[in-house]
């Protein structure tokens, strides 16, 4: 499968300065960024610019970013499932998973994420792959958000219905071993019901077959 990526761009005007929210970027380019330093829900912020920089290299790897200057303040990545996930078995090609998605804590509150899925998503070959996320409640800043696991979970799930996101059941144990987890996923408009089906089975595969 060909993964086309068209860049796409928009500006917003936050605490007197300008957020540029744009991409795919390339890897050349994020290389000549920083992170914001409140951005650890995964790793370190200099170890998750290699990360970013490190998918951005990648065939399908998509990255977005927020930024302000050079100051990286949030960011969504795109690639294929890790291979020792169910989501890469059978290795389908038009299936992404959202890896992460992060907001700089003094910069949460407007809309930057919405933003960020909204760019991502202006892409029209967007509509050609099944987009994953799995959340997972112990990635979530809990501590400086106030909310608990609950009013966590429907936060994110109404940033991620915002760009079509809807909610799937699978058995996957990870997702099933807590109530606040959850399995979503944006259909292209151009998946065919053969890639639904196949999709299907993987939510539902027996995990003693992985």
């Amino acid at each position: 499968m060909q993964h086309i990526k068209t860049y796409n761009q928009c500006i917003k005007h936050i605490k007197e300065r300008t957020i540029i929210i744009e991409g795919p970027i390339e890897a050349k380019d994020l290389s000549t960024y920083r992170m914001e330093s409140s951005l650890t829900a995964f790793r370190q912020p200099a170890e998750q610019l290699e990360a970013l920089i490190d998918i951005a290299g990648l065939e399908e790897g998509r990255i977005i970013i927020a930024r302000t200057d050079d100051l990286i303040i949030g960011y969504v990545t795109f690639l294929y499932p890790d291979p020792l996930e169910r989501w890469s078995y059978k290795n389908l090609d038009y299936l992404l998973e959202l890896g992460a998605i992060e907001v700089a804590y003094h910069f949460r509150g407007y809309q930057i994420g919405k933003e960020l899925l909204n760019v991502s998503m202006s892409d029209g070959y967007m509509e050609n792959y099944i987009i994953i996320t799995t959340e997972y409640y112990w990635h979530w800043d809990l501590k400086n958000s106030g909310l608990d696991v609950f009013e966590y979970k429907n936060l994110m799930q109404r940033l991620m219905q915002s760009a079509r996101f809807e909610v799937f059941q699978t058995n996957d144990p990870e997702i099933t071993s807590h109530p606040a987890n959850s399995l979503m996923a944006r259909i292209g408009m151009q998946i065919t019901r053969h890639q639904m089906q196949q999709f299907d089975e993987i939510r539902f595969m027996n995990r003693f077959f992985l």
